[in-house]
Order: structure tokens, then sequence, then C-alpha cells
């Protein structure tokens, strides 16, 4: 399946019609693809309740005392660090 090559103010103007395609859109600025747009067809219930939990995911890291935030904050980068060397020749 091949992407509709539309410039970013075309898809803008045009973006209910996009979200309504079958077909992915290469979105471009001065003739250069910036970014694809792929529209789901799908059970939109189902995503509005996906969103809905990671709403209430991102509520409760909002929530978090500073203590705690310098925890997860602590974890984050010992992530990002062994996956770095995981990734290291």
């Amino acid at each position: 399946m091949t992407a509709t090559k539309v410039g970013i103010r075309e898809f803008r103007a045009g973006l209910a019609d996009y979200i309504e395609a079958d077909s992915p859109v290469a979105v471009t600025r001065h003739g250069q693809t910036v970014g694809y747009f792929i529209p789901v067809k799908g059970d939109r219930q189902a995503d509005a309740a996906a969103m809905k939990a990671a709403a209430a995911k991102l509520h409760a890291l909002l929530d978090l005392d500073d203590a705690e935030v310098d925890v997860a904050v602590e974890e984050f980068r010992q992530l990002r660090r062994a996956a770095k060397k995981a990734t290291k020749p």
C-alpha cells in the first residue's frame, strides 16, 4: 500500500478526510517527507478506554512527591544505562 503525499498545510486543512481514509498519508514540508499519518480503523470505544487508562496513570505520576520522583528518575537512568550497554558491540 502506497502513501498519498500531501503538504502539511493541505494535511491540516483536510484532516477530517484523512482520518477517514483507508491508506497512509506521507506529510511533506517543502517537498521533504516529515512524517506519516496512518489512519486506524477499529473500535473507538476501546481506544477511548485505553486513553482514559493512560490518563489515569499520568495523573498518578503527577501525584508523586519529590522523593518518589527522584527514585523514578534514578530507575529510568539505570534502565537507560543498561540498554546502552546491551546495544554496544
